[in-house]
Order: structure tokens, then C-alpha cells, then sequence
């Protein structure tokens, strides 16, 4: 499954598993999601953040409120810049989905360009903490997603609060064969600079 397709397919589960809101910080490596947030594969409300810290203490003040908000961001170090606001959440009991947008396993530990070490990352501040490996099979994705929501929710704990899912992505980030003149990915995707 290509990576906007497995984009789509993550982001219509959760809609489907009740994710109220997604907040999108724009990067190269989570360009797949900007492209199935355009695709429409998101019904609730969606909206792009340009600064990862400012999105995730937005995400802690919509769960305050009630919602149950889903950050997206690119790899590197773009995943530490949440760190304050899932800290927050799980000391509030508060649900938060973290999706952070990785390298596939054969590109980690290689000295590629913000390679760093993502699986895991907020160690024992997150409910649960689930690795999803390039074009996972959709029946596999959904299962994963279903524990990612349910842990954030508070089971089999009791204790609601902030779960990562780290999603691998291999190239190409973008869709596959876009047609002449489409704009998909127009307002979330990242724009070349000249």
C-alpha cells in the first residue's frame, strides 16, 4: 500500500474510532497525511499548526474540553517538540493521539538526516506506544488503531492519556500519480521552497 494510501487509511480509522480533531504540523517525511487530509479522508475537524509545541498544547486543550485530538508530525526532532504537552496530558489523564511520521527500519540509524530514534520515545508518559511498519495490511492497521484509541480512552487501565503511534513511511511521499492539474494536498502539504 502506497504511503498516502496507508495515510487515508489511518486517518479514516480514526475518524471511524471517534478522534474528534487533527492537528497537522507540516514536514516532508508526514507529506502523506497532508494528502489524505486534503483526500478528505478525515471527517472531523482538521486543521494545519505550523509549530509542533503551540499543536500540542492545543491537543492538551482540546482533550481539557472534551475531544479526543490526534497530533501529526514530521520525523526528527519535530517528535521531542511534543514532549512538554504529552508530559501534560499524562499527568492530567487527558486522551491524546500522537501520529509521528518516521523512516522506514533500513534508513534508521544510518546518519540520515533527522533519523532520530522515534519507537518509544515518550517512554512511560504514554499509555501505550505502537510502531506501525511501511504500508501495514489494512485488517492489521485497524486492530493497532483500535488499541491506540482504547488505551488513550483509558482500557484496559483505567487511566486515560497520551498514546504514540509511530508510522513508518517509504517513498514516495506523495501520491503516486497525481493528474495534471490536481491541487490535492494544496492546504496541508508542504510547499517547495525557491
Amino acid at each position: 500500500m502506497p504511503s498516502v494510501d496507508t495515510a487515508c487509511a489511518i486517518l479514516s480509522s480514526l475518524d471511524a474510532l471517534g478522534v474528534t480533531h487533527v492537528l497537522y504540523c507540516p514536514g516532508s517525511r508526514s507529506a502523506p497525511f497532508a494528502y489524505a487530509l486534503e483526500a478528505g479522508s478525515f471527517g472531523g475537524d482538521a486543521r494545519p499548526i505550523l509549530d509542533e509545541r503551540g499543536a500540542g498544547f492545543a491537543a492538551v486543550g482540546l482533550a481539557r474540553a472534551g475531544a479526543l485530538p490526534a497530533i501529526v508530525v514530521t520525523s526528527g526532532t519535530a517528535v521531542a517538540e511534543l514532549a512538554p504537552a504529552v508530559l501534560e496530558a499524562s499527568h492530567a489523564r487527558l486522551p491524546l493521539l500522537v501520529l509521528s511520521a518516521d523512516r522506514p527500519g533500513e534508513l534508521r540509524g544510518v546518519g540520515a538526516s533527522q533519523a532520530t530514534h522515534q519507537s518509544s520515545f515518550f517512554g512511560m508518559h504514554v499509555r501505550a506506544s505502537i510502531d506501525l511498519e511501511p504500508q501495514e495490511a489494512s485488517p492489521s492497521l485497524v486492530g493497532h488503531l483500535t488499541r491506540a484509541v482504547a488505551a488513550a480512552c483509558g482500557a484496559p487501565s483505567g487511566t486515560p492519556g497520551p498514546v504514540q503511534i509511530n508510522v513508518a513511511f517509504r517513498d514516495p511521499l506523495t501520491p503516486v500519480s497525481p493528474s495534471p492539474g490536481d491541487e490535492a494536498g494544496a492546504s496541508f502539504a508542504p510547499r517547495p521552497t525557491r
